[in-house]
């Protein structure tokens, strides 16, 4: 996961989904807030904030309006586990809770809309 820093990559692109944004690259893999779908489907994120392509980049204010990334679902799961422990001395006051977020796994398949829109 995330973006490899030593390789030359001749297009990516940043997109936002689940309230977060991401760099995204072709058959790069990704895990993102849970998607609706099954695995082997596909999933198009619409909103793209910039794609570069080569030594052109291309920003949207906020949106480009022709980019889509495209991808394939690779997995459904819960990510670690998140202790989260309440506690107020003197008072007998404590509380433990867990919590696991749900994820989706996207292998990135294509980036369309060029830099040069």
């Amino acid at each position: 996961m995330g973006f490899s820093r030593g390789a030359e990559v001749l297009m990516y692109a940043i997109i936002r989904t689940g309230g977060k944004q991401y760099r995204v690259a072709k058959d790069e893999v990704i895990r993102v807030e849970s998607l609706p779908g099954k695995v082997g489907g596909k999933v198009t994120f619409k909103d793209v904030l910039a794609v570069q392509e080569k030594d052109k980049l291309a920003t949207g204010t906020p949106l480009l309006a022709k980019a889509k990334v495209s991808g394939t679902i690779i997995e459904q799961g819960k990510g670690a586990k998140v202790r989260v422990f309440k506690f107020k001395k003197n008072s007998q006051y404590k509380i433990m809770r867990g919590h696991r977020q749900l994820y989706t796994a996207v292998k990135i398949t294509a980036i369309s809309g060029h830099a040069s829109e």
